[in-house]
């Protein structure tokens, strides 16, 4: 669906480039966002696809909307997502424009009331009216292969045990997902190839901050150490310190979510 749009997962590049040397385009300041509306937050930096802005928001609490959903399969199998893990067709995921990568999503078709769980790691799909692009085995299994498109409702949810399967209706247990300003979040103020640079920023910024972490994300066939700094269980503390790192320079630092902690 997204061809070489997608390919390589554009939003997490921007990303993985931040402290590497090679700067990406900066967003348009003026108009871009009504006058004194803060720029947006998230665990990705924004990114332009056909000269369009899009904002990956930091929270999916309370998230729903209504559209198409589409499907993609076969020519993109193995290729990388903007997640930076591999697409698996036959794997529940799908592609999201604006939700925090690895965001599980109820998808619901309004046709058949029929539902399916799935989990976001890729961006997409770039075409109006459509909401989210479901792998070829998440198609499958909300029963739309051959209709190509379907009208659904998207609802974000977090998962609390695996799928349970009864006859041959699927069901999980699900609870709403984290809050906004609750955390963990920490500050990414770096991204380098090399791991050597990645260790020297950390025992820099260590010294006047204490707590900083290297951690590693793959990116089209190539691993980026990305240097992150505080654990923050609140949003505006993280804001804050975003801030201050900006000010001393760190001009492309930017508030992450942690997952999984």
């Amino acid at each position: 669906m997204l061809g070489a749009l997608r390919a390589l997962g554009v939003s997490l590049v921007i990303a993985a480039l931040i402290g590497s040397g090679c700067a990406p385009k900066k967003p348009p300041a003026p108009g871009a966002l009504p006058p004194g509306t803060p720029p947006p937050i998230g665990t990705q930096k924004p990114y332009q696809i056909n000269g369009v802005w899009y904002y990956p928001i930091p929270s999916a609490e309370g998230f729903r909307e209504e559209g198409y959903a589409s499907w993609y399969g076969r020519d993109f199998h193995g290729r990388s997502t903007a997640s930076g893990e591999p697409f698996d067709m036959y794997a529940m995921t799908a592609a999201h424009k604006i939700l925090p990568l690895g965001t599980h999503v109820k998808v619901t078709d309004r046709r058949t009331g029929r539902s399916i769980i799935v989990r976001i790691n890729d961006r997409g799909p770039f075409v109006p009216g459509r909401v989210i692009d479901l792998s070829y085995g998440a198609a499958r299994a909300l029963g739309i292969l051959n209709d190509g498109i379907a009208p659904v409702v998207v609802e974000a949810v977090r998962v609390t045990t695996p799928v349970l399967v009864a006859g041959s209706s699927p069901s999980w247990q699900v609870e709403p997902v984290r809050p906004y300003r609750q955390g963990p979040f920490a500050v990414q103020v770096g991204s380098f190839q090399n791991a050597d640079n990645a260790q020297w920023l950390k025992k820099k910024m260590a010294k006047r901050y204490g707590e900083v972490a290297v951690r590693t994300a793959w990116v089209a066939g190539s691993v980026f150490y990305r240097v992150q700094v505080g654990h923050f269980t609140d949003l505006d503390r993280a804001l804050q310190s975003m801030e201050t790192f900006q000010r001393q320079g760190y001009r492309d630092a930017f508030v992450i979510a942690l997952e999984g902690q």
